[in-house]
């Protein structure tokens, strides 16, 4: 889709929010809407509920093969794969193909949430066939991220990745989850925001607690990144079953 094509498409609903509806409409709209995302989630629940533990590498789907955060994400999805994890991504390029492509390359589970965009978004070759789910709503491709997985790793990425680090930040703060291992790879490009964090939000500003930095580890090897999910399961003796 071109940006001409966006940009007429972004104007027609903003226009078609303010166009006035009778209740059968709304009502046919609404309930439409309801159906699909219910939809959404039964079949996500349905198929990831048989996977097994997975851990899921979010990041970038700009970064290219040839980018050492493309090589470090094939790493840590290798080395998560012989420790028994599957690994999920959003099933598009960059960070996610890479992801997918050291899980499919170690003969391990590689899940692909894909969610249909106008551009960006291209389904990667390494998922496999029967654990690709196609996804309308990113709330509801949220939601199977959160109660899928083990742990999150958090490659190098854009508003996207924010989103997802951010709402499970908020979830394990509010109790509304379990906590469970948040890994953010790469101090050369976190530093800053987690600096901010620090400084802005918790000392200077009081909006979060200090403890609630301990959410989050910062690594920079493949070999970290995994150490701190396979540690957190072994102080509860747990791990991946399969």
């Amino acid at each position: 889709m071109s940006e001409n094509e966006i940009e007429s498409n972004e104007e027609l609903l903003i226009r078609e929010a303010f166009v006035e509806k009778g209740w059968n409409e709304i009502h046919s709209q609404d309930s439409w809407q309801i159906l699909k995302t219910v939809a959404e989630f039964v079949d996500g629940f349905d198929r990831l509920a048989k996977i097994g533990p997975c851990v899921t590498i979010y990041g970038s789907a700009r970064t290219k093969p040839d980018h050492k955060y493309y090589k470090l994400s094939v790493e840590i999805a290798e080395q998560l794969v012989q420790k028994g994890y599957g690994v999920i991504t959003g099933g598009g390029p960059g960070i996610m193909e890479a992801g997918n492509l050291g899980a499919n390359k170690n003969g391990g589970k590689s899940v692909g949430l894909n969610i249909k965009l106008p551009f960006e978004q291209v389904p990667n070759p390494y998922v496999d066939p029967d654990k690709s789910i196609n996804f309308d709503y990113f709330f509801a491709r949220k939601v199977c991220f959160m109660k899928y997985s083990q742990g999150f790793i958090i490659m190098p990425g854009g508003f996207g990745t924010l989103d997802e680090l951010f709402e499970a930040l908020t979830l394990i703060q509010t109790k509304k989850i379990a906590r469970f291992p948040i890994v953010m790879v790469g101090t050369e490009y976190w530093s800053g925001l987690l600096n901010w964090l620090k400084e802005t939000m918790c000392n200077s500003e009081r909006n979060i607690n200090p403890e609630d930095l301990n959410l989050i580890k910062l690594v920079d090897t493949a070999e970290d990144a995994v150490k701190v999910i396979t540690d957190f399961y072994a102080k509860y003796l747990l791990k991946p079953n399969f």
